[in-house]
């Protein structure tokens, strides 16, 4: 699919240089770096960290409290009594097999956050790329945050991230009934 889009994009620029139709107007744009700069995507970073933070400092102490007790092992353990021994070492597993789920399950609902954030943000950031593109007369503008775009090169010129930054905390900071929604 997008190597379609690509040999379009070529296809079209081929006809204008020729003079069978009008001028294309390409700008990229970084999609995440746009929604990251804005005031409310760093709002929204912000409080997102201040949610993870308490688990992190929590994760932080139980990964001291199993270094410790693996510490105490390692001195210890050839002096234990056998069972003793095998009783730590079933401790200590425990530990780092709850830490583990703990922080997987962690980071599944940080991933869940920013993806709720990241749609609510980006459907905003669309409309306002499209009212943007549609005002500078664009015809063309191409999300160089996607890895499945294929841009191999683009001249810093063609780059709208941050006059569409500029655009949205305009637009948010007037009141959010006149930011564009999607069609």
């Amino acid at each position: 699919m997008k190597r379609v889009c690509v040999i379009g994009l070529l296809a079209a620029f081929a006809l204008s240089v020729n003079g069978q139709q009008p001028a294309t107007k390409v700008a990229i744009v970084s999609l995440q770096g746009a929604i990251a700069g804005t005031k409310d995507g760093q709002k929204a970073a912000q409080e997102l960290d201040k949610k993870v933070a308490p688990k992190q400092k929590e994760f932080a102490t139980r990964q001291a409290e199993i270094s410790q007790l693996q510490e105490q092992y390692s001195k210890g353990g050839a002096v234990m009594a056998e069972d003793r021994r095998n009783q730590a070492a079933r401790e200590i597993e425990e530990k780092k097999k709850r830490l583990e789920r703990d922080v997987q399950d962690a980071e599944e609902e940080v991933r869940n956050e920013q993806e709720k954030i990241v749609q609510s943000l980006g459907q905003r950031m669309t409309a306002m790329i499209e009212k943007y593109a549609k005002d500078n007369g664009y015809t063309l503008v191409v999300d160089v945050s996607n890895p499945n775009t294929d841009v191999l090169y683009a001249a810093q010129s063609f780059d709208i991230t941050q006059s569409v930054i500029t655009l949205y905390d305009e637009t948010a900071a007037k009141g959010s009934s006149t930011t564009p929604r999607p069609n």
